[in-house]
């Protein structure tokens, strides 16, 4: 990948707003969603997501950001959250964040892995590997939760391909902040 530690700070910085947006999101959802077995699915995960914000807040510090440093994603795919935040039926809102961010942010984590140095990045390798391995679980719990709604309005059977589409068109969704000057680097340190 070639990422300096910056760069790097900045990408899993990226992740933790997703996270954290994810959860913030889905804490949201709780009180407004009518299905028991929906809402006892948002809050569940909202720990999970919690869990994943607080690893990579502590590893951006490791890599010379700011303790729980977070980096907004691009414009893009700041509209696909704020297209998946502003989801109002249960249905929809399952559909968005269980088949479409889960899958696509672990598309996101997964390339990463793929690109990073394991050795000189081990400890981010490790979070996000740790994170990837809940995503299973997260899906198979949704799964079960639903299946015991069966009242569960029925939403749009294309919403979750749309987004999901839509954020995996998006090649870079890190704003990777400017370097700094020499100068300016001896001044904040």
């Amino acid at each position: 990948m070639g990422q300096s530690i910056r760069e790097r700070a900045d990408t899993i910085g990226t992740f933790r707003y997703i996270s954290v947006f994810l959860m913030e999101t889905l804490a949201r959802w709780v009180p407004t969603t009518q299905e028991l077995e929906v809402k006892v699915l948002f809050g569940r995960h909202v720990w999970d997501f919690a869990q994943h914000a607080d690893a990579l807040g502590r590893r951006t510090h490791e890599l010379r950001a700011a303790l729980h440093y977070t980096l907004p994603p691009t414009k893009p795919y700041l509209h696909v959250l704020d297209t998946v935040s502003a989801l109002e039926g249960s249905a929809d809102r399952v559909a968005a964040v269980y088949d479409a961010l889960i899958p696509e942010l672990a598309s996101r984590y997964e390339r990463y892995l793929e690109e990073t140095d394991r050795m000189l990045d081990e400890p981010s390798v490790r979070i996000i590997e740790r994170n990837l391995a809940d995503f299973p679980r997260l899906s198979r719990e949704r799964l079960e939760f639903v299946a015991e709604a069966p009242a569960l309005p029925p939403g749009d059977p294309k919403l979750a391909a749309r987004i999901r589409t839509e954020a995996a068109g998006i090649a870079s969704f890190v704003a990777v902040r400017a370097a700094q000057s020499p100068a300016a680097s001896a001044v904040a340190g």
